[in-house]
């Protein structure tokens, strides 16, 4: 589970220090902020939570005002009992009320997987909060011809998560190919990835991957040539299933940009913090200086 330092944790039990939560239909969001200037917003991956977007925060800050949140599920959020708590909506309400509890209009949106699914509908349903979105490691499942095999994965991993429990099937759903390049080039932080989410809420993973991860429409459905909002689309040459996507993403989003990293995985800005960091800070800077333009992608051969 998510501890805080232990000093502050005493504060907070005494109330000297308001603990900083958003509130979603009766569901507690714990966030923190840091940083002043234009705000900067990053969602989470299902295998993350806040701590996941430290070197971000370190990076941004120096710039921008850096807000990051533990989804529903994700003690000190709250963990909702109840199974139709969790959805792709859910996960789009709740950006709405943290940027609401935060006295943000619009913000700079970075997602990764699981998190760049919400940001991309936050971007679909309130483009008027998103100045721009980045849409990393997303993808994975999300056309309709791979859906009915990536819905019997999520049941498969629920089920693993529900019987044996997150302290004991961390280090399996860890130790995925997408996510090899991290531990091979960074063992430390790979153990330390690993351990954080063996502490992660069984009862809150389990819900979140039935209704969030295996309830979310595919690409294929939603009309993303709606969605103008600056994007830039982030994928590891390594994450093999969500590179078919990603250029799906940019073939069908109007004013979007995509990266490829080479000879990396899954949780990019972890283990490429120093490449992610500078990607997002040319685009951040671009979109904030008016000059984001995209050109169209053609489907013919070059010849």
């Amino acid at each position: 589970m998510f501890t805080l330092p232990v000093a502050l944790a005493a504060q907070f039990a005494e109330g000297i220090v308001a603990v900083p939560y958003a509130e979603c239909g009766g569901v507690r969001l714990y966030y923190e902020e840091s940083g002043s200037g234009f705000p900067v917003v990053f969602i989470h991956e299902f295998a993350g939570d806040l701590w996941s977007w430290e070197p971000q925060l370190r990076h941004f800050a120096r710039r921008y005002r850096c807000i990051a949140f533990n989804a529903r599920g994700y003690p000190p959020s709250d963990v909702p009992d109840d199974p139709a708590a969790y959805s792709q909506d859910d996960a789009v309400a709740d950006i709405v009320a943290v940027l609401a509890e935060c006295g943000v209009q619009r913000a700079h949106i970075v997602g990764l997987s699981m998190g760049a699914f919400a940001s991309l509908h936050l971007g679909l349903g309130h483009p008027r909060l998103a100045a721009s979105l980045v849409l990393a490691g997303v993808g994975y499942g999300a056309l309709l011809a791979q859906q009915p095999q990536f819905r019997l994965e999520v049941e498969a991993t629920a089920a693993r998560f529900e019987a044996q429990g997150m302290a004991d099937a961390a280090a399996a759903y860890a130790a995925t190919p997408h996510r090899a390049a991290m531990r091979r080039k960074d063992p430390r932080g790979f153990d330390e990835f690993t351990r954080r989410l063996s502490e992660h809420s069984t009862d809150g993973s389990v819900r979140t991957m039935r209704g969030v991860q295996g309830g979310r429409p595919a690409f294929d459905e939603l009309a993303l040539e709606a969605c103008r909002v600056p994007a830039l689309i982030l994928a590891g040459d390594e994450d093999t299933p969500s590179l078919e996507p990603s250029l799906y993403l940019r073939r069908a989003l109007p004013n979007a940009a995509l990266s490829v990293l080479p000879r990396t995985g899954h949780a990019m800005n972890l283990e490429e913090p120093d490449a992610f960091n500078a990607l997002v800070d040319d685009f951040l800077a671009t979109v904030d200086a008016g000059r984001w333009e995209t050109g169209e992608v053609s489907g013919d051969p070059i010849l």
